[in-house]
């Protein structure tokens, strides 16, 4: 019998007559389990019982709130592996990678360790002669994540520590494709000592969360996807009154100068573009050739794309795995033929790999794609393909390439690699993208700074994590006093000014 993955509320593992879909191995092709899609009506079980847990739990001393993160965060640390097991296993990337993601989102669990300082307000002495005036951060109550499939435990980590720490219960939405992650870290926090209800996990699709979004007890909710659901999200948690963070779509741009160091720049391209399979919202998905660069740079690329190890993430000598579904390798395949058929010169064809070990052979495989000779209007440069798939542009000078990354539609990171300084500067200046790289390929930032891009990669007016995640799961009181004794008598009819 498939293993069930279940729904997981107030500390216990649940279903209730729910749908089903299959879970893969994506290296094999094997279904190893089934997950439930949860209705209407259990996700309006989660949310009453992170309702019925937000009183104590808000009611929690921040410091105490904090000793149970900490107590999580050693959990992590010591079953770390484990976890990264489990990713491998249902998403498909190499377990090294899979390493890398738990260690990033154990970064995010020790910056909201630190939340009782992190929600310190400000105080003002004497605003008005015998009063004083105060801001202070309370939690905002029910608030809710939905999160994808690349990222099964990053992404999620990039919201439930804050808004835990931060007084807020949470329920957790992860993708159905790869699912089972999400229980083990649910299984974690009980161990640490977090109470009944305060982190839940519904299981599904669409339906979960059009009834998250429109249930009036969630009052925030939290997306990391594609742009067009971002946008839907967002709009529609909008129309129902809460707080929402979309992060959307990208088409991540790598400007390379003609001053680059070519040997580290491929290094780079390399591991941006086809790291896990590409299908990463930062991933690097064009390269803006500057010059005479191009001619080096992409002999050099596709010299490298072909001899990239892709096999079976469980090995740890593999440097690619597979696609993460039948669904996901079609779509990629059908953008390289509307590559081609636009006339982009397809150097490295990834519809041609073909794994060695004959137990891959089901698997949902593609080796790394190179095109040369890419345009603007082509769907292979405008659109997010969202796999292994490098379109490389050339241009003329850095006038054009930065006029070329500022006039697409996505914002969300960017790079440029150059020896020149004022290069440097005048890029990250004047690109139009929210997370700028120089000589850094995935200029992913650090737990205490916040994750976001502009325009249609992001929907809403906070980045995610660091101290714009602590806003965005609080709202901001502010309060003003005075006493009895320094009250004047006799009404007041006019704005009270400072005197």
């Amino acid at each position: 019998m498939k293993n069930t993955i279940e729904h997981y509320i107030n500390d216990e593992r649940v279903s209730r007559n729910d749908r089903y879909q299959d879970v893969y191995n994506p290296a094999t092709g094997v279904v190893t389990g089934k997950v439930a899609l949860a209705s209407v009506a259990t996700v309006n079980e989660a949310v009453a019982a992170a309702q019925a847990a937000f009183v104590g739990w808000s009611d929690t001393p921040p410091i105490r709130r904090a000793r149970v993160l900490f107590r999580y965060l050693q959990l992590l640390q010591e079953r770390k592996d484990e976890l990264a097991h489990i990713i491998t296993a249902e998403h498909g990337k190499v377990f090294t990678d899979a390493q890398g993601e738990v260690d990033r989102g154990i970064d995010i669990l020790e910056f909201a360790c630190g939340i009782p300082n992190l929600l310190k307000g400000d105080h003002t002495d004497q605003v008005s002669r015998g009063m004083d005036n105060w801001t202070l951060r309370q939690p905002l109550g029910v608030v809710a994540g939905v999160t994808p499939f690349n990222f099964p435990v990053m992404v999620p980590m990039w919201m439930y520590p804050i808004a835990i720490a931060a007084g807020n219960t949470f329920i957790l939405k992860p993708s159905p494709t790869d699912p089972s992650a999400s229980l083990f870290m649910a299984d974690l926090l009980r161990e640490a000592g977090l109470p009944k209800g305060v982190f839940n996990v519904v299981q599904g699709d669409k339906e979960s969360v059009d009834a998250l979004i429109e249930h009036p007890d969630v009052k925030a909710v939290s997306f990391v996807g594609s742009t067009p659901i971002a946008q839907y999200i967002y709009e529609s948690g909008a129309r129902n009154g809460k707080r929402v963070q979309g992060l959307g779509g990208a088409k991540n741009h790598m400007v390379v100068m003609p001053d680059a160091d070519i040997d580290r720049t491929v290094d780079a391209l390399i591991g941006a573009a086809y790291g896990s399979a590409g299908e990463r919202c930062m991933a690097i998905s064009v390269a803006v050739l500057v010059g005479d660069v191009a001619d080096k740079v992409v002999t050099a690329v596709a010299e490298r794309a072909r001899e990239l190890r892709i096999t079976d993430g469980r090995d740890l000598k593999a440097e690619m795995g597979p696609i993460v579904s039948q669904a996901a390798l079609q779509r990629i395949s059908g953008y390289i033929q509307q590559g081609v058929d636009a006339g982009a010169q397809l150097l490295v064809d990834g519809r041609d790999f073909v794994p060695q070990e004959a137990e891959l052979r089901d698997g949902f495989w593609m080796g790394a794609t190179l095109f040369d000779h890419v345009t603007p209007e082509m769907s292979i440069y405008r659109e997010e393909i969202f796999g292994p798939v490098l379109a490389c542009v050339r241009v003329p000078d850095f006038a054009t390439a930065l006029k070329l990354i500022n006039e697409h539609e996505f914002g969300n990171g960017v790079s440029c690699f150059t020896r020149d300084g004022n290069v440097a500067r005048e890029f990250g200046r004047l690109v139009q993208v929210g997370m700028v790289g120089i000589n850094v390929p995935i200029p992913v930032p650090m737990a205490w700074h916040g994750f976001g891009g502009w325009k249609k990669s992001l929907f809403g007016d906070t980045h995610s994590y660091g101290t714009e995640g602590v806003r965005f799961y609080t709202k901001q009181k502010s309060i003003m006093q005075r006493w009895p004794e320094s009250i004047e008598k006799g009404a007041e009819f006019t704005m009270p000014v400072s005197k």
